[in-house]
């Protein structure tokens, strides 16, 4: 039984200075494309999911921990931090890296992107950054893994450090939430699984959870289809041992399937062609947007349909957080544009 005095969330893990270029078209190699438009923006889960609740008017503290360097960099993210309301006093300056940074290339058309990123601070974070003690929140997220270099780190107990972190926010009485990072490895079969018996809820995009469950999921047109092995991965997912929820989200919608059998599919607005100008963040949207409801004790089908909606709202603005309005009025966006008509059996 959770502590019912905690209160807020706790974020971990990545904490990044997205360099956004909105580009014509993806170049060639050796050759010229246009910078239509460069914005700076926060980038990764730990400081993603903050700003998104802090803009969604969450009512409940918001707190982070990480690395980033003693640069203007580093400086930007905590006085932005702090001028929305982010708790810093976790967030560590350290003289020898220079702050985490990521080049998105985002291309106008299509709103698809390419990262270029450099890990910088956060390859530091280590068990030794944590102290628990000092944190009353109610649910206490890390991401991303396999983008944490020390927290991947595998141990002669055939553990890692992220894993044995999560073990210690559960013993704390937190609720743990984790995401993962679109890497194109072989790690995830490796490095993730370790960490799973200690994670109540995990996030992952129908690319992450191919590769974790071994099922493809990728550029399935058929409904059934996709149903069949959202439901095939899950299972694999659950046997490696999360406790309560799998969230696997995608251009479609978000499936959502419980420990001991419940299983939901949340179809995506039906936005018009013109709304989307980029896609950057818009998992980390539909995180933080969850992950509100769960703090708010709000069923996890009142969830969904809020994770979708600023999921949506993220759509319209090339940064990560820039388009995210207040709950309320991200809700307002189903009245406007209606659901997706996918329909998949839950």
């Amino acid at each position: 039984m959770h502590d019912i005095q905690r209160s807020g969330l706790l974020a971990a893990g990545n904490w990044i200075l997205d360099e956004v270029k909105l580009i014509d078209k993806f170049p060639q190699e050796q050759s010229l494309v246009d910078i239509l438009d460069a914005y700076y923006s926060n980038g990764g889960s730990a400081y993603n999911i903050l700003t998104a609740m802090s803009r969604l008017g969450v009512p409940f503290p918001l707190a982070g921990i990480g690395l980033v360097g003693n640069d203007a960099n580093g400086r930007r993210i905590l006085r932005h931090c702090n001028t929305i309301g982010i708790d810093t006093k976790q967030i560590q300056v350290v003289s020898d890296m220079p702050t985490s940074y990521t080049i998105v290339m985002s291309v106008k058309e299509s709103g698809k992107r390419t990262f270029f990123h450099h890990r910088g601070a956060n390859s530091k974070l280590d068990s030794h950054h944590f102290d628990f003690s000092l944190s009353k929140a109610r649910i206490f997220h890390l991401g991303y893994l396999l983008l944490l270099d020390q927290m991947d780190a595998m141990q002669s107990n055939g553990r890692t450090k992220a894993s044995e972190i999560l073990e210690r926010a559960k013993n704390e009485g937190f609720i743990t939430s984790v995401d993962l990072v679109s890497e194109d490895s072989d790690r995830f079969s490796k490095i993730v699984p370790t960490s799973l018996p200690y994670v109540d809820y995990l996030f992952l995009n129908e690319y992450e959870a191919s590769r974790l469950a071994a099922v493809d999921l990728m550029h399935l047109d058929d409904q059934q289809l996709m149903e069949d092995r959202c439901k095939k991965a899950c299972k694999t997912i659950f046997d490696m041992g999360v406790q309560e929820w799998i969230i696997i989200h995608f251009p479609d919608g978000a499936w959502a399937a419980h420990r001991h059998g419940k299983q939901l599919f949340q179809p995506s607005l039906a936005l018009p062609s013109d709304y989307v100008i980029g896609n950057n963040g818009a998992g980390d949207a539909l995180a933080a947007a969850l992950l509100m409801g769960i703090h708010e004790q709000w069923s996890m089908e009142e969830s969904l349909q809020l994770a979708v909606c600023v999921a949506a709202a993220s759509l319209s603005d090339l940064t990560c957080s820039g388009g995210i309005l207040d709950f309320q009025s991200c809700l307002a966006l189903a009245e406007k544009y209606g659901y997706r008509n996918t329909k998949i059996r839950s």
